[in-house]
């Protein structure tokens, strides 16, 4: 009698590649796989799911979080539910590689979402909105982004730096991150730190709530700075990256150093 050929399940995989198959178990799966190359590039598709996910992990949370342990066994233990509760169904071996790789994804949207609220859950117990009250934001949230740009760029070409017209599911969770309810979001201008004109992007965290009038380091002041500084930009006086700083860095500062004042002018 032919003996049946078996390839590794779904589970046996996530298992063998998290090190908590036994020993023996583990040996079959090391020989299987070493002849089945169908068994090899479905358990190269999972680590590669599980590597970008620990990227994209490093890249996003890693400024806020100590440990990737507890997430990655976190996600181990949600590929193992997925693969258990798919392990009676019977699928050609490509509809396996996509469908693994698709449950493989889901469940690092999954946890990077979970995450996600742990990171804005700290944020909010910082109290970021202490900084805004000052006229400046807090460069946690708010270390300011900005792209190459040259001396053309600055100065022939024309931005927008209306931060409003951005979407509201970004103006939103700028909000939230420096904890404002909507009831007292009146009082602030989601504004760009780095102002468009002097190369500044719409990354969320070159974003902010700039007090209107609550402070006299408002809106208006900084707008004043930003027209100064292009402007000093234009006429050679100034680089765009001493610029960019100054913004970035403290602009109450730069504005008492560029205006030569301790206190910002009067509105008109």
């Amino acid at each position: 009698m032919v003996k049946k050929y078996v390839h590794l399940s779904q589970e046996e995989l996530v298992r063998f590649a998290d090190g908590e198959l036994p020993s023996a178990q583990a040996a079959d799966a090391n020989d299987h796989l070493a002849a089945c190359w169908e068994c090899r590039s479905r358990l190269h598709e999972m680590e590669q799911a599980i590597s970008d996910f620990v990227r994209i992990h490093h890249e996003t949370f890693d400024p806020q979080l100590t440990s990737i342990e507890g997430p990655r066994r976190l996600l181990a233990a949600r590929l193992r539910q997925l693969a258990a509760s798919n392990r009676q169904a019977r699928h050609s071996p490509l509809h396996q590689l996509l469908s693994w790789r698709t449950a493989a994804y889901a469940a690092a949207v999954l946890l990077m979402a979970a995450l996600g609220t742990a990171a804005l859950y700290r944020s909010w117990s910082s109290n970021p909105r202490q900084a805004i009250t000052r006229g400046v934001p807090d460069r946690r949230l708010t270390p300011g982004v900005a792209r190459a740009v040259s001396f053309n760029d600055v100065c022939s070409k024309t931005y927008s730096d209306d931060a409003q017209l951005l979407p509201a599911f970004v103006q939103q969770k700028v909000l939230q991150e420096y904890g404002i309810q909507s009831a007292v979001s009146r009082e602030y201008r989601l504004d760009y730190l780095i102002s468009p004109q002097l190369g500044g992007t719409d990354d969320i965290r070159n974003l902010w709530p700039e007090p209107q009038s609550s402070t006299e380091w408002n809106m208006a002041a900084k707008d004043a700075l930003e027209d100064r500084l292009h402007q000093l930009v234009c006429q050679g006086k100034v680089d765009v990256s001493t610029a960019q700083r100054d913004l970035a860095g403290d602009w109450v500062s730069a504005y008492k150093r560029y205006f030569q004042t301790e206190q910002p002018a009067k509105p008109i």
